[in-house]
């Protein structure tokens, strides 16, 4: 990908995320208090993905200098100082630093430093982090070759990335994704008419085409984070190795049964079925 295409890209994708912060349309009602508004996101993040508070259980945090890149509204940037990491965010987004330095005000979170930046040249030095944590950010990124390059830049060369993306094997991809919503969105084009999110993927689909618009290729990138979402991939254990090269796997891991519309919230079979890829990684 060339660097004007890449660029180009990623401000797409800064723009989407600058005017639809992560998790803003689950608690929007609490916008006005931000104390308030924080604390019923965490409670509605962890209370659907418990498993995020078990896994973090799971690093080595304490005392080790972390960067997290993509924070979000703070939940785990939280979480993480909690559990005892020197941490550091970055993020890409003016309205997340914003949020998240206001999260860490408020709960008088001790922390290094917060900085706007792209994961493609992390404005932080080489060799800073012991670890390097991502939740559901770098499957985000068109240009994931460069993005662990950096990440490798400023690990130290004992130090450790852990990052979850989007699982292809899952029920969600293989089931829900690829098969349920795109009849859905046949038959909603075949209705001619729609509402709330359903109207926003067929006004979406009557732009680009619909025959265009149900292509896997694009139908990912609509079907993660909403119809507006600019860019996603899903992964296999493959697929990480490929774009990580720069890493050594040492353990992956899938979590959370998740599958909209199907109700499948809680049930077994995470581990096999998951949407989250969970990926332990070392320098090479």
């Amino acid at each position: 990908m060339g660097r004007e295409s890449s660029e180009t890209i990623e401000a797409q994708i800064a723009g989407f995320w600058e005017t639809h912060p992560c998790g803003d349309q689950l608690v929007a009602e609490n916008l006005d208090d931000y104390s308030n508004f924080f604390s019923a996101y965490d409670a509605l993040r962890y209370r659907t993905e418990g498993h995020i508070l078990r896994c973090l259980d799971d690093l080595p945090l304490a005392d080790r200098r972390t960067l997290e890149i993509g924070l979000g509204q703070g939940a785990d940037s939280e979480q993480l100082i909690r559990r005892g990491a020197i941490w550091s965010g970055l993020d890409l987004t003016e309205e997340s630093v914003s949020r998240v330095r206001l999260r860490m005000r408020l709960r008088d979170l001790p922390h290094e430093a917060i900085k706007q930046g792209s994961v493609l040249g992390i404005p932080y030095a080489s060799g800073s982090f012991d670890l390097v944590y991502s939740h559901g950010v770098l499957h985000h990124v068109p240009d994931v070759t460069q993005a662990q390059r950096e990440i490798h830049r400023v690990l130290k060369p004992d130090g450790t990335l852990v990052v979850m993306l989007y699982a292809k094997y899952s029920l969600n991809y293989l089931l829900s994704i690829y098969l349920i919503r795109r009849f859905g969105i046949l038959a909603l084009a075949a209705r001619g008419k729609a509402s709330g999110i359903y109207l926003e993927h067929l006004t979406k689909a009557r732009e680009v085409g619909l025959t265009r618009y149900l292509r896997m290729r694009n139908f990912i990138h609509h079907n993660t984070d909403g119809p507006h979402n600019p860019y996603s991939k899903v992964y296999t254990a493959a697929g990480v190795r490929r774009d990580f090269p720069a890493f050594e796997v040492v353990r992956l891991h899938k979590e959370f049964m998740h599958a909209p519309p199907l109700p499948v919230h809680g049930w077994p079979g995470s581990n096999l079925l998951g949407w989250h890829l969970w990926a332990h990684m070392v320098p090479r």
